[in-house]
């Protein structure tokens, strides 16, 4: 028995994955030149980088969790072997071999690649603002254990059994802190916890830049989770926001600094950040505050939650999968080019054409 109908033929019209495909078609279309130069002309075939992106967003777009659960999807699910573009008759790919494709793609910088052509999609669309931002970060919980934080100079206690898969450690009334102790299975990975009377974890700090006419992530980045990596963070987004026009910033009170309000007032960003009145002065006066645009921009910065929440949830990032700041950073930038599909996706059939 053979049959002639082909996946296309297969996935209804009207299917929410048609639109993402097409955007991602053009945007990796764009990239094609970048992708010749990642081929290998020797040696056995590698799996094409179109390909295994495609593969990598339906990863995020559909939370499957491993890639060898992603490889299982790909070798009976129809709708995945149309939108990676495989036939049914061709074979899957084994994960570790996908996996090892995967981490080639860090040397190219694939990922902000691909950000950028997606927001080239939008802008096509005039679905970004060029005047109106939020910026705000979160914790990434590393993939790495707190018994695997330990002391530099190598003096840290034996564990209290010999199990070697899963020592029992006391590390009760133990001073612990970065300055004197790191991770032995993700080094890069700080000790971070989001606010007082809360667990300390391994982690990391993701960063957005938000434009606030319709919530699209316009810059993504990961940095150590220091405990001031956000203001540092605003402040090197900020400087890559092109053009030289007088633009507005939202935040959270975390970013009410005197020092941050200086050095964004002197690239020529007005501070829209919320007062922080709790035991001291705000950096941001009347000056700013009674200005209506600064109540927008108050509404406008929750909405940034919306893309943080997505991608933690959807996007598998409330607890990382991968080790090392170059691929959680790789993988946090791709998870949010996800997202801007999704949100380009809805928002062109909220918006009526003759409005866009």
């Amino acid at each position: 028995m053979f049959s002639y109908v082909s996946p296309e033929q297969r996935v209804a019209s009207g299917h929410p994955l048609r639109p993402i495909r097409e955007m991602t078609d053009r945007a990796l279309q764009r990239m094609s030149a970048r992708f010749e130069q990642m081929y290998s002309w020797t040696g056995r075939p590698s799996i094409p980088p179109e390909k295994l992106l495609r593969a990598l967003l339906l990863q995020i777009l559909y939370t499957i969790r491993s890639e060898r659960l992603l490889m299982e999807q790909l070798d009976y699910n129809l709708l995945f072997r149309w939108f990676v573009g495989l036939n049914l008759d061709d074979p899957v790919w084994v994960p570790t071999v996908f996996s090892k494709n995967r981490d080639r793609l860090l040397e190219g910088d694939v990922a902000e690649a691909f950000f950028d052509e997606v927001l080239a999609e939008a802008k096509s669309r005039d679905l970004l603002s060029d005047e109106h931002f939020t910026v705000d970060g979160t914790l990434l919980e590393a993939w790495a254990s707190v018994k695997s934080f330990k002391k530099k100079d190598g003096t840290s206690e034996p564990p209290a059994d010999r199990d070697p898969g899963n020592p029992t450690v006391d590390f009760h009334k133990e001073k612990r802190s970065n300055e004197t102790h790191q991770s032995t299975t993700d080094p890069e990975a700080l000790l971070a916890r989001k606010g007082k009377g809360k667990e300390a974890k391994l982690s990391y700090a993701g960063h957005v830049l938000m434009e606030n006419r319709n919530g699209l992530l316009v810059n993504a980045q990961v940095t150590q989770a220091t405990g001031t990596a956000e203001r540092e963070a605003a402040v090197e987004m900020v400087e890559q926001i092109p053009g030289q026009q007088q633009v507005t910033l939202g935040g959270d009170k975390n970013y009410d600094t005197q020092q941050l309000v200086k050095d964004l007032r002197e690239r020529k960003v007005t501070p829209h950040v919320a007062q922080n009145t709790s035991g001291r002065r705000s950096a941001v006066d009347g000056r700013t505050t009674h200005h209506a645009g600064y109540q927008v921009s108050q509404r406008k910065r929750k909405q940034v939650e919306e893309g943080f929440g997505w991608m933690k949830t959807v996007g598998l990032l409330r607890k990382l999968r991968h080790r090392g700041r170059d691929l959680v950073g790789w993988v946090f930038t791709f998870t949010a080019a996800a997202y801007n599909l999704v949100r380009i996706r809805n928002l062109a059939t909220a918006i009526p054409a003759r409005a866009r």
